[in-house]
């Protein structure tokens, strides 16, 4: 199997249409939530729609560079967004995270072996392929802490 096809299903496992490693992925596990239960506050912990805009952060990030942009995110604004205050603002936000990983899977899937395996916009990140892999544990994380919120809120 070519890098890119690894990489792009790891990406489908977790973000659209697996559901091998946790028996789900991230679409299925927002895609039936109303508003009201992606903004709902358990104890201090994030809500599931502060997760779902700060996964969507990232994959918008990382793809504006796979179209050959420049690399504009910043960590300490991934959980910045307008607040979600109705069921339509909470499916923007699912209807953007779920383009958002199919554009970037596309675009992983397009990428050759040496784009892959050379530095992202600058030595000091590493590879593109220590990115994406570092963005699928990153989105594993999260998806586990949306499980317990669920389970939480149900």
């Amino acid at each position: 199997m070519k890098l890119n096809e690894y990489l792009a299903n790891r990406l489908k496992e977790i973000f659209t249409e697996g559901k091998w490693v946790l028996g789900t992925n991230f679409k299925e596990q927002i895609i039936d939530l109303d508003w009201k239960q992606a903004t709902q506050k358990i104890d201090n912990f994030n809500t599931i729609a502060d997760l779902t805009f700060h996964i969507d952060y990232y994959i918008a990030g990382v793809k504006k560079v796979l179209r050959g942009g420049t690399l504009d995110i910043r960590d300490k604004y991934s959980f910045d967004y307008p607040p979600i205050k109705s069921e339509q603002d909470w499916r923007n936000l699912v209807n953007k995270f779920c383009l958002d990983s199919e554009e970037f899977i596309e675009l992983v899937e397009k990428m050759s072996e040496e784009k892959i395996l050379s530095d992202f916009v600058d030595k000091q990140y590493g590879t593109y392929f220590r990115n994406i892999d570092a963005m699928i544990e990153h989105t594993y994380y999260h998806l586990g802490q949306i499980i317990l919120i669920k389970k939480r809120i149900k």
